[in-house]
Formats: structure tokens, C-alpha cells, sequence
């Protein structure tokens, strides 16, 4: 049930065309602190399909991100040991603003103004389709998971907590 309304482009969307990649375009009313989950529930999809761009932080400030199914939380202390840092956390958001470019809420793994290590749940590159941001809140994507490794390099973790 997207909407048909028009979404003006976002640079993860001209990330995407830039790049030949193929994705539909889902927008849905944006709800402060909804989540994945009014996501999902207004766009009529499993929320386990709908993929949470997180942007992190290491020990050193460092940032990186992390794209997890919308129904799942991350254990922090499982992606440390499989990234090989001591320990991770999430940003504040002004922090994650400021590396990614995006407004909390909207932050897509394409076109991020910083270049950032991306990190992938394992089950999420298992699906046939999914939903992940377009760089716009009340906007999702839908693309071939695949993408993930192939355009931003994604490396596969097992981190997932079940909420």
C-alpha cells in the first residue's frame, strides 16, 4: 500500500542511480519514534524486512554502521568482538548527523557524507527484498540485499538480538 506520491531525490537515491541499481520507492507518513515498526505496518511489509541503518561508534569515536532487521535490537558486545574493537555503542544523534549526513530517522548507508565501515546482520542478506532507508524520513527503498555487499562493501556479523 506505498503511496504514489513523489519523493524528491536524496543522495542515497542518486547513490543508487549513479550506481545502476534497480529499487522501488515506498513513502509512508512519518511518525516521531514509530520506528521500523509503523513503518512496516503503514507499507503493509514484515518488519523483519524493514532494515535499520544504526550509526555506531568504537572505542576511538570511530564511526561505523550497522544495518539490522527492524524487529531486532543489536547486542553491542557481540559486534565489538566480531568487528575487533573493544566496545560499540551508538552515536547521539547530532553525532550520527554529522557523519552520515542524515537526520535521525532518515539515514540511509547510501550517499553517507562520511565514508564509514557498514556492518550487516547475517539474515538480513538471506532475504529476497528489503526495505531500507532512502535518505529521507517517512521514506524506504526496496532493493536486492545483495546490494549491500556488493555497492558498500557490507560485512556479514551475527549480532542480532530478538526485541
Amino acid at each position: 500500500m506505498s503511496k504514489t506520491k513523489h519523493v524528491s531525490e536524496t543522495p542515497a537515491t542518486q547513490f543508487l542511480k549513479q550506481h545502476g541499481v534497480a529499487f522501488g520507492e515506498h513513502a509512508y507518513d512519518y511518525v516521531e519514534h514509530g520506528g521500523t515498526g509503523e513503518s512496516a505496518r503503514q507499507l503493509g511489509v514484515d518488519e523483519h524486512a524493514v532494515i535499520k541503518t544504526l550509526v555506531m561508534e568504537d572505542e576511538r569515536a570511530q564511526p561505523l554502521i550497522v544495518l539490522m532487521h527492524g524487529d531486532c535490537s543489536v547486542s553491542t558486545k557481540n559486534l565489538a568482538r566480531q568487528t575487533g574493537h573493544k566496545s560499540v555503542q551508538p552515536c547521539k544523534p547530532e553525532v550520527a548527523q554529522r557523519h552520515s549526513g542524515y537526520l535521525v530517522g532518515g539515514t540511509s548507508p547510501f550517499g553517507t557524507r562520511k565514508r564509514m565501515p557498514v556492518f550487516v546482520e547475517a539474515g538480513v542478506l538471506a532475504l529476497e527484498r528489503i526495505y531500507i532507508n532512502g535518505g529521507r524520513r517517512g521514506y524506504l527503498v526496496s532493493i536486492d540485499p545483495q546490494v549491500l555487499r556488493t555497492l558498500v562493501g557490507a560485512e556479514v556479523v551475527e549480532c542480532a538480538l530478538r526485541d
